[in-house]
């Protein structure tokens, strides 16, 4: 591994300087109504319009940052030997077929990583052909472009994700590999490693790890982390990464946010959008101060109270607005789950209105059509807030925003 760190992340908002996506790809094509929930859908999506909306998003981004797509990542390192040696080992484990490793040892770079990715069919015999089933030697990922989940940068070291649910392993796997191999990704090592965790209680995923200030990170207790992964975790922020302080929230087991970033995402240094049922009245959140010393942990009554105490007072804007009703559907579209490419400008779908009505009206932010952003229409000058709104009918079928699309390997230090 280079050990000249190249990645470095302390915030949730800081200028956004290089990130890596997945443009999503024909892995989607796999998801149909009937298999729908076993890849963790809700919906099925038209994969040439998720591209085209994935494209203009991507677009966006490279006016603040540099782009990284996994493909092209994994296409600089796959054909050295040792790349190739972990990557098959390692895959092999999670398709358990030996027919297909000896076809895998001996596949070309770029058919291998298209593999990886779209998934391999098992051969159809006349049972399957009869029922019209369609089985998989090797899983695709069709949740791939949710890069967010798999991997986490903080400070200098590399969380890789434990991925709750097997369909998603061997993105795990991906990522573990182009942090451990690209120079364009060289880190202090990993802070914790999902990729040998298989056990149903031992998970954690990055939608529910948000790095708040270089010493301070608040975690989800959601469906997709266990309280066992996360004390590990939070050994390892402490440890290999200097965080100090961890607020853990806690999820309730039946709920429409799958990860903390679908409630609560911060926007600018005062400010954080949340899902209002959640952090208001009787049904609001447990939050716990979380001590790594082994000292236990204190119980806060709720977010914002914890995050005054630790001298991060963040003021509520409500996702849809006022309305409960309004609340509810935005919030399922995603609506709190926003990306800062810096302080005040952050990207969002332009669905989601009533969330970006309160955003003009309780924050200051202007609404800014990515359209008109793209073709110079309307720019966004420095030390201007503002929320640049894109179309995403199709990509939030797939549960998820512009946080879960991206993960960010490099920004500006704002602390």
């Amino acid at each position: 591994m280079n050990t000249t760190a190249r990645v470095h992340v302390t915030s949730e908002i800081g200028p956004l300087r290089r990130v890596l996506v997945h443009t999503p790809g024909n892995e989607l094509r796999a998801v149909t109504p009937s298999n729908r929930e076993q890849f963790l859908y809700d919906d099925i999506i038209d994969v040439d319009q998720a591209r085209r909306e994935h494209h203009r998003f991507r677009a966006i981004l490279s006016r603040f940052c540099e782009v990284l797509e996994v493909r092209d990542l994994l296409s600089d390192i796959i054909d050295e030997p040792h790349v190739r040696r972990f990557l098959v080992e390692r895959v092999m484990e999670v398709a358990s077929s030996e027919p297909l490793g000896d076809k895998v040892a001996e596949t070309p770079g770029e058919d291998l990583i298209r593999m990886f990715i779209e998934g391999k069919e098992s051969p159809q015999g006349p049972i399957s052909k009869l029922l019209h089933k369609v089985s998989y030697e090797l899983p695709p990922l069709p949740n791939l472009f949710f890069t967010r989940d798999a991997a986490m940068v903080v400070n200098q070291g590399i969380i890789i994700g434990a991925m709750k649910y097997a369909v998603r392993w061997t993105e795990e796997l991906l990522m573990k590999a182009l942090f451990t191999y690209h120079p364009l990704l060289g880190n202090a090592g990993l802070i914790y490693d999902g990729a040998e965790e298989h056990r149903s209680d031992y998970t954690i995923e990055g939608g529910d790890v948000l790095i708040l200030r270089p010493d301070l990170a608040m975690i989800g207790l959601s469906e997709r982390s266990s309280p066992a992964a996360i004390e590990g975790l939070v050994e390892g922020l402490r440890e290999t990464a200097g965080v100090e302080h961890v607020l853990v929230v806690v999820l309730p087991s039946e709920s429409p946010a799958i990860h903390l970033d679908m409630i609560l995402t911060m926007v600018d240094r005062e400010h954080c959008v949340v899902y209002p049922p959640y952090f208001f009245g009787p049904a609001r959140l447990p939050v716990l101060y979380y001590r790594a010393d082994g000292k236990g942990v204190r119980e806060y009554s709720d977010v914002f109270a914890a995050l005054k105490s630790m001298d991060l007072p963040l003021t509520a804007i409500c996702c849809g607005g006022q309305h409960p009703t309004m609340q509810e559907r935005e919030q399922w579209a995603s609506g709190c789950n926003f990306v800062a490419v810096r302080p005040g400008v952050v990207l969002g779908y332009t669905r989601n209105e009533a969330t970006m009505r309160e955003l003009e009206r309780e924050a200051g932010f202007r609404v800014v059509n990515a359209l008109d952003f793209l073709t110079g229409d309307v720019e966004v000058e420095e030390g201007d807030k503002a929320v640049i709104a894109f179309e995403g009918a199709e990509l939030v079928r797939g549960g998820g925003g512009g946080r879960c699309m991206t993960l960010p390997v490099l920004r500006e230090d704002i602390w």
